[in-house]
């Protein structure tokens, strides 16, 4: 999709800012997208795997062992105050979707209204996730290497292209509309122009 190179720039833009940036959100927004375009959805994972009993919600100590397991670099101090941060209803617990929600970098409307298109041309069925029945006729898997070579079935090649999006702790073979925002959320962060933004989206999605 051409990102590779956006996302290694990104990676070092992010790097280099870092030492400037006192605001603990932007700190872990910039901690995050050091890791390329699939950095905050890493952190996700990170969370995902504290979460034992799948309540979706964090208390400060497994916040803050998720950080430390994602080897973000920050003190106990700016983790408290993170966290304060997105307890909004003081209840000692964060939503953890929401947590990604707001670190996620802005996009304009334009970018998100393009994401959406390219979802909605995706999820055939209209459900609001796209698997891999959707892809069948959208997405053509004979072009794929190791398809054409036979280590693969159309099928793995389907599975291996929705694990890209997909939440990589919960890979269950199907997209969300979060886990798709998610994705090009990072994308985004490393292409300066909504007008180049769109133009690559137009073009992989044939939109």
């Amino acid at each position: 999709m051409g990102t590779a190179r956006h996302d290694r720039e990104m990676a070092i833009n992010a790097k280099k800012s870092l030492p400037t940036i006192t605001n603990p959100l932007e700190k872990l927004r910039l901690h995050c997208l050091a890791r390329g375009s699939a950095g905050i959805k890493g952190l996700g994972r990170a969370f995902r795997i504290i979460d034992h009993n799948n309540s979706r919600t964090l208390d400060f100590n497994e916040f803050l062992r998720g950080l430390h397991n994602y080897a973000v670099m920050i003190n106990k101090e700016e983790a408290q105050e993170l966290f304060r941060i997105f307890d909004k209803d003081d209840s000692g617990t964060i939503d953890f979707d929401e947590f990604l929600a707001t670190l996620r970098p802005p996009m304009s409307n334009a970018r998100k209204e393009i994401v959406m298109q390219a979802f909605q041309k995706l999820d055939k069925t209209g459900d609001g996730v796209i698997t891999v029945e959707d892809l069948r006729g959208m997405y053509n898997a004979k072009y794929h290497p190791k398809y054409q070579n036979g280590d693969w079935t159309e099928d793995q090649v389907f599975r291996a292209f929705l694990d890209s999006f997909d939440s990589p702790y919960d890979k269950d073979g199907k997209v969300t509309k979060e886990e798709f925002m998610n994705y090009y959320a990072g994308v985004s962060a490393s292409i300066d122009t909504d007008v180049y933004f769109i133009v690559m989206m137009k073009n992989a999605w044939k939109l």
